[in-house]
């Protein structure tokens, strides 16, 4: 009864719904960003304590064997963790988006706990992942946790998600536009104005609270550097096809990285953190450059002159040890080594650069930032958050026309060769580790989903009663800007619609299916 009453008070409150959910959101950014704050101190704690015990070892040799011993500590620790809760393993932003698309249920409180501390001794340690994939599966729990301890609907607990996962991004870059057009362009894949409003109002509550610790200045402090000539930007084009190919490269070389440790069957999951963790001890001591997320080593580059054999060396064992780190289901994301890989590429393509076309030198640190967002927008496919996630984290206006130019390239070259999303081709991954189990609730208790109409799907234009529905449910609404209109046989579906759909619990995630199928085009499907 109190589900149903709560369903109504929606459907018919609406326009109080939207205030509510930027004031949860405000709520949401606050404890998300006060939690990805003691996240953070942690690991760069933690990257203290391991450079000091890297410094250790040089001088006193016989030091390595406990340090070993130690790290396989850890690295079982850490796979009993992952393997009695599979769903802090990885980056965690595709179980949260299973989570969202109802194939996935997470329990938020151990979720928190095991991303936490898992993270921690994971990055900590020395493997190379990034904070912000935790962050974003630490916020989107907190979110969770909010709508179950005041007991919200379903599709208010999914913007609640989605607000924590914007408030984690944002606390973890200090970039609340990023955070923000990550939940529309990634995780949602459409621009609701409903979702900007409660994910943007989280972003900028957590990135306050973030920036209350760290300061207002960017994560990467270049300071100012040259504006790159127009006369460049055709090598800022080539630039873009390259990362665009070399980012295919990496999600395919992931994906069976992972597949390498599953076929391993000897290899039991508890084991398999342990292995790229003893790998991190022989480059703690010959490369410590390639250890952990990759922050310090794209700072180095704008600041060292590394030789540009150095350089590819880096570059590659920083690829294939990401590989190995993020292969084993260790708690740790991809956002930050990718940003370093792209950087190294950058660097290299500018060496390059340097002795064919005779570049100067000034520039090479803008290729540098144009490689990181090129890439991104390869791996992740979301040329506009890798856009103003590098504007943001290096606090930086000048280079945006390159910084768009390259990621659309890198995006569309992604996209000739039929690259998934990374994010969504990990989570078809784990479903099917996780036997795809999509029946989550009950057939008593109702929910709400909404999906937006996308121009040229198979909706746009129809009317309603032209339309074969998934059975099983009911449509109640649709929204069309300001104007929510009650659904009638003759009533025609335009873009930019918004149908809200009652349903089962249990059926949500066949519903959600067969309406994304219906609602999107078959570009954003892949």
């Amino acid at each position: 009864m109190e589900n149903k009453q709560s369903t109504y008070n929606t459907l018919f409150h609406w326009h109080s719904f939207k205030l509510k959910l930027v004031f949860e959101g405000i709520c949401i950014g606050i404890v998300t960003g006060l939690l990805i704050v003691l996240y953070r101190l942690a690991l760069e704690k933690a990257g203290i304590v391991l450079n000091y015990i890297y410094k250790l070892i040089s001088i006193n040799h016989l030091i390595i064997l406990p340090w070993i011993l130690l790290v396989i500590i850890i690295g079982y620790l850490v796979g009993l963790m992952v393997k009695n809760e599979p769903m802090i393993s990885g980056s965690g932003i595709p179980q949260v988006e299973g989570v969202l698309l109802r194939k996935l249920d997470m329990k938020w409180w151990k979720v928190i706990l095991g991303k936490f501390f898992g993270g921690i001794l994971s990055i900590g340690s020395g493997l190379s992942l990034g904070r912000e994939g935790p962050s974003v599966q630490l916020g989107a729990a907190v979110g969770q946790g909010f709508s179950k301890i005041f007991k919200r609907i379903k599709l208010e607990e999914k913007y609640l998600i989605t607000s924590g996962a914007s408030a984690g991004l944002a606390a973890a870059f200090n970039a609340p536009l990023a955070g923000a057009m990550f939940a529309l362009e990634e995780v949602h894949k459409n621009f609701s104005p409903l979702i900007l409003l409660s994910a943007l109002s989280s972003a900028l509550s957590a990135d306050f609270i973030a920036s209350s610790f760290f300061g207002l200045k960017p994560v990467f402090n270049f300071g100012d550097f040259a504006t790159l000539p127009l006369n460049f930007y055709l090598y800022v084009i080539i630039l873009g096809i390259i990362v665009g190919v070399l980012g295919v490269v990496f999600n395919k070389v992931l994906l069976k990285t992972q597949s390498l440790y599953l076929e391993q069957t000897w290899l039991k999951k508890e084991f398999r953190i342990i292995i790229p963790l003893l790998f991190s001890v022989a480059l703690g001591l010959l490369l410590p450059e390639v250890l952990g997320g990759g922050h310090e080593l794209i700072t180095s580059l704008t600041e060292n002159n590394f030789s540009f054999t150095l350089l590819v060396i880096i570059l590659i064992i920083k690829f294939a040890f990401t590989m190995a780190s993020f292969g084993s289901g260790a708690p740790g994301g991809i956002f930050l080594p990718l940003l370093a890989i792209g950087a190294l590429i950058g660097n290299v393509y500018g060496e390059i650069l340097m002795h064919i076309a005779h570049l100067d030198s000034i520039y090479i640190n803008n290729f540098i930032i144009l490689a990181m967002a090129g890439y991104f927008a390869s791996v992740v496919k979301s040329p506009i958050t890798g856009t103003i996630l590098i504007t943001e984290m290096t606090g930086s206006f000048n280079h945006l026309l390159a910084l768009a130019i390259v990621s659309i390239i890198a995006y569309i070259v992604a996209d000739v060769l039929a690259s998934k999303p990374i994010y969504e081709a990990l989570l078809e991954k784990f479903l099917q580790n996780q036997g795809n189990k999509t029946s989550i609730g009950d057939n008593i208790n109702k929910a709400l989903l909404e999906f937006a109409v996308c121009m040229g799907s198979k909706l746009d234009g129809k009317q309603i009663k032209e339309v074969k529905w998934p059975s099983r449910c009911l449509l109640v609404a649709v929204r069309r800007g300001e104007t929510e209109l009650i659904p009638k046989g003759n009533t025609m579906i335009l873009p930019g619609d918004y149908l809200t759909v009652l349903t089962n619990e249990d059926r949500v995630s066949k519903v959600n299916d067969e309406f994304i199928s219906m609602s999107e085009t078959p570009d954003t499907l892949t």
